[in-house]
């Protein structure tokens, strides 16, 4: 059970991190909704999310401290890149996040308990943990889709299965055509 919840975890991280391939330094750090989602960003906080995921909460430290989370961090700080961080600066954080949660995941039981202060210090198990991350990092790699769409057309879970049908460009068009009609439609029809 362990290995396939670590599977999905690392199928999210993968998905998260392609997302910023092939775009530039403004494109990956672009705020394209209301609340400023960014692709760096995104990346940023899933490596916050499993440092402290899988280090704090099972008391197994990282070796670098996050300014940008915590108490007296900047409301949001771990959700966008400053102008002085850089992609490679985030992404080997990611990458480095990575290897301690799944050292963590590795040497403990998935009934192994830890403790999550932001959560009024409630203890919880490994596997809620895996079962946590795995939704949120999924979760942030969906936005990531919707960003990358955004900016570039580009979608899909992973360059080697992208999971969307095999059309062409019309298709899209058209089929997207389809679905404003079907929204405008039943706008005038259901008022």
């Amino acid at each position: 059970m362990k290995a396939d919840l670590h599977s999905y975890l690392k199928g999210g991280r993968d998905a998260l991190l392609w997302k910023l391939d092939g775009l530039s330094e403004y494109d990956i750090r672009r705020p394209l909704t209301r609340t400023a989602t960014n692709l760096l960003g995104l990346v940023k906080h899933a490596a916050a999310m499993e440092i402290l995921y899988f280090g704090a909460v099972f008391a197994r430290p990282f070796e670098q401290e996050l300014p940008y989370v915590g108490e007296g961090a900047e409301t949001n700080a771990d959700m966008w890149a400053t102008a002085d961080e850089t992609r490679e600066e985030i992404v080997a954080l990611y990458r480095r996040a990575i290897v301690h949660a799944d050292t963590t995941i590795e040497a403990l039981a998935l009934d192994e308990v830890g403790r999550v202060p932001w959560w009024g210090d409630a203890a919880v198990t490994l596997h809620h943990v895996l079962v946590h991350v795995i939704a949120e990092t999924q979760r942030h790699a969906g936005h990531a889709d919707i960003v990358r769409e955004l900016i570039d057309g580009a979608a899909g879970l992973l360059p080697r299965n992208d999971n969307l049908p095999p059309t062409d460009e019309s298709w899209w068009l058209d089929y997207r055509q389809r679905v404003e009609q079907a929204a405008l439609d039943a706008a005038s029809t259901h008022r």
